[in-house]
């Protein structure tokens, strides 16, 4: 059984239907779901008494064998509605985690995944010795075996999380040797971002000619996979798929999951793929810029692609085409990934888009030789100043414009470094320099920046 409670979010319905997905890409056949409306959740039960009521008679009439809840659910929660109905509950989180755990094929996909199922489960251990009851112990001991038994497996669980995180920071390094490796060949890193099912397995595979796995299904892609893409006009870039976001990801799945996101965090442009034909695809766009404002990623420069325009006649009618701001730089292109439309107008707008990034004046002399030494490894040389040469439609808004990037950048940089005012010209290279650099001084690290803007940052 499915259960989502209304808080009087405009997307209520869009949610439940994409827990019903989620719950058959588990692996689970939905067989009723129960809605209701609330101001806020019920502290002991989420839904209150009396909907718990009405759960548990539909659960029993149907013979449910699980509860799922379209919220995350505090562990007190969980454990009351797991008595009170008598069955195993699992909220939005775990649903998520379990389809996490069945996907991972990789080695740090699996390692992520099992760093995130052992941080959820240790906040719920409880639940699995209740029936000890927390016994009192005899003489020199501290409690019953529910108590004992309790600390042990915590403290496996500890144990466990922070070999995980051992392992995770050792293949973070080796990904970082990698990603070094590419700068230090001046070679454009380009990373496919996305709500989840947006097709961005699917035009990894158009562009490249690769095999990676695409299904029309949630989370059919949990591994990063990097291919080279040569382009005319510009030679070979490295394009990367990587997993698709959705709403109410897990905080603790984005925290393990910085592995495989790293190659969107250093990547040099992200391609934004949107699912055009979703009539919820302007929510969909903002919470994937929201998790990426939360890795820090919020002020790459994005083009956003709009693909499945085959799906949307009201799109297709106009055919692919692509949109720019009023410097000429393209911010939208609308294709379909499936059908080969749009494609070469894809690869011309990179292409632009590249000459612009490379056009950009180059770093200054910086008081910090690492500062330096990041802007040569991030530069690399573009074809000519050619760019674009008008604007085919308005600037749609939806993701980080390069203009509006532009413009912001010698604030930013004023604002990190007092001293630079006099040196504006050349401001938003310290700022690009200080935004890729995985290793920069903390202090000069953004703080957690929005989308469609560049963030902040304090000076010294």
């Amino acid at each position: 059984m499915l259960v989502g409670v209304d808080f009087g979010k405009h997307d209520f319905e869009e949610s439940l239907s994409e827990l019903a997905l989620l719950t058959s890409t588990a692996g689970s056949t939905p067989v009723h779901t129960l809605t209701g409306k609330r101001s806020r959740p019920d502290p002991a039960l989420f839904i209150g008494s009396g909907k718990a009521e009405e759960l548990k008679e539909a659960a029993d009439a149907l013979d449910a064998d699980v509860v799922v809840f379209n919220h995350a659910l505090s562990p007190a929660q969980q454990r009351n509605l797991e008595r009170f109905l008598n069955r195993h509950v699992i909220d939005r989180t775990g649903l998520i985690l379990d389809i996490f755990g069945q996907r991972a094929q990789s080695h740090v996909g699996k390692v992520q995944v099992e760093l995130a199922q052992v941080q959820y489960r240790a906040s719920r251990l409880v639940r699995a010795w209740s029936h000890l009851e927390r016994q009192k112990g005899g003489i020199g001991m501290r409690g019953g075996p529910g108590e004992r038994q309790l600390e042990l497996d915590r403290r496996m669980l500890d144990d466990r999380a922070k070999r995980l995180k051992t392992d995770l920071s050792r293949l973070q390094r080796q990904h970082s040797t990698q990603r070094r490796a590419r700068a230090r060949n001046e070679t454009l890193s380009i990373s496919l971002v996305g709500y989840t099912n947006a097709g961005k397995s699917t035009l990894f595979n158009a562009l490249t000619k690769a095999r990676a796995y695409a299904a029309d299904q949630l989370f059919a892609t949990l591994d990063t996979t990097s291919r080279r893409l040569y382009l005319d006009g510009l030679g070979n870039v490295v394009l990367s798929d990587t997993v698709g976001f959705i709403r109410d990801l897990p905080t603790q799945l984005v925290a393990a999951f910085r592995a495989t996101l790293e190659e969107t965090v250093h990547a040099d442009l992200l391609l934004h793929v949107v699912d055009a034909a979703s009539p919820v695809r302007h929510e969909q766009i903002e919470q994937v810029n929201r998790v990426l404002a939360e890795i820090d990623a919020a002020d790459i420069p994005q083009i956003v692609v709009m693909n499945k325009i085959d799906a949307a006649p009201e799109l297709l009618e106009h055919g692919p085409r692509i949109e720019r701001n009023e410097d000429g730089v393209p911010v939208r292109v609308f294709i379909s990934a499936r059908d080969g439309i749009g494609l070469d107008g894809l690869r011309d707008a990179i292409v632009e888009a590249a000459r612009w990034l490379a056009e950009r004046p180059a770093a200054p002399e910086a008081a910090d030789p690492r500062l330096q030494d990041l802007h040569e490894r991030r530069q690399w040389e573009g074809d000519g100043a050619d760019g674009a040469d008008g604007a085919d439609g308005a600037d749609g808004g939806d993701g980080v414009g390069f203009a509006d990037r532009n413009a912001e950048a010698d604030t930013v940089a004023r604002d990190a470094d007092p001293a630079s005012d006099a040196d504006s010209g050349s401001a938003s290279d310290r700022a690009s320099a200080l935004d890729s650099d995985p290793d920069s001084d903390p202090d000069l690290t953004p703080e957690a920046p929005t989308p469609r803007r560049l963030p902040d940052r304090g000076a010294d």
